[in-house]
């Protein structure tokens, strides 16, 4: 038993490293979503500019990446959170795109199933945890449970009551808890749109025939809830963010930008872990080089 917990590599510590940026949340009591901003304050409009160093970090993530899954020591869990069209699917596309697919598994959280229900909340999220070496990327979350959840209980038979989502945010901060304490580093995004920007977007999505497959009726309706969407993202930030899963609000108004504000943190936060390619004692050195001096031979 001694030697499987050894060989499992589990942390005393949780890794807490994570890049400072003013897109961090720093105060999660005095967090409030008016502070915030929906577009970034000096940005770049270059398009081949943005390309240019999106495709850098990307290639840095994709470097970084090989060593988390040779290392096989931690696993990193990306949480994206946003209203529609706030550019969940692009962002993760753009930061991945470049990625082994071996090592990285998407998985995105629709209305939950009958079998999902008869479950847990958290359930479902813990099905598609990433295993150590790998990179596990959630669109969407469990965070779904106390954001449209909370916004509509009557839709899912919950109670709309205070202590209810309390409760459900306390036990998402201690999954959460659990994950870091046991080499699973969790880091999360949420790419926040404001209600213009989002009208924008729908509208683009009407006007193109080749969009309106994204398009879902019921998202237009869902904009007369704002108010209470945004007080229940500042109600789960408040209770989730702390050192070992932090919380970045992105300004997701400006794709471009905001795809790259995203790679750039999580490419900051694999240097920051530090993944390593495994040595090999001195002794198994000198045999591999035999072994290539005999194929050499050959």
């Amino acid at each position: 038993m001694s030697g499987d917990v050894a060989s499992a590599g589990a942390v005393t510590r949780p890794f807490t490293a994570f890049p400072q940026t003013p897109f961090r949340v720093v105060d999660a009591d005095g967090f409030r979503v008016g502070d915030w901003a929906t577009a970034p304050a000096d940005r770049d409009d270059d398009k081949s500019t943005l390309k240019s160093r999106l495709a850098d970090e990307v290639a840095a993530i994709h470097d970084l990446q090989r060593q988390l899954y040779a290392e096989a020591r931690r696993a990193l869990l990306v949480v994206f959170q946003a209203m529609d069209a706030g550019g969940k699917d692009s962002t993760i596309r753009a930061a991945f795109s470049g990625v082994n697919p071996t090592g990285v598994q998407v998985t995105a959280f629709k209305v939950p199933t009958h079998r999902e229900r008869a479950h847990d909340f958290l359930w479902r999220g813990s099905l598609a945890l990433p295993a150590r070496g790998h990179i596990g990327v959630f669109n969407r979350s469990y965070y779904e449970d106390v954001l449209i959840a909370r916004v509509h209980p009557e839709r899912f038979g919950l109670h709309d009551d205070p202590g209810f989502w309390d409760e459900r945010l306390r036990s998402i901060a201690a999954h959460e808890r659990h994950l870091a304490f046991n080499d699973t580093v969790v880091l999360k995004f949420w790419l926040h749109l404001s209600p213009e920007e989002q009208q924008r977007r729908f509208l683009r999505r009407l006007r193109h025939p080749d969009k309106h497959w994204k398009f879902d009726e019921a998202d237009v309706r869902e904009r007369e809830h704002w108010d209470d969407y945004m007080n229940a993202y500042q109600a789960a930030i408040r209770a989730t963010h702390c050192d070992w899963a932090p919380w970045y609000v992105i300004p997701a108004d400006h794709k471009p930008s905001a795809r790259l504000l995203v790679a750039q943190t999580i490419r900051r936060t694999l240097d920051a872990m530090d993944p390593r390619y495994p040595t090999v004692s001195d002794e198994r050195a000198q045999r591999l080089q035999r072994l290539a001096r005999a194929l050499g031979q050959e």
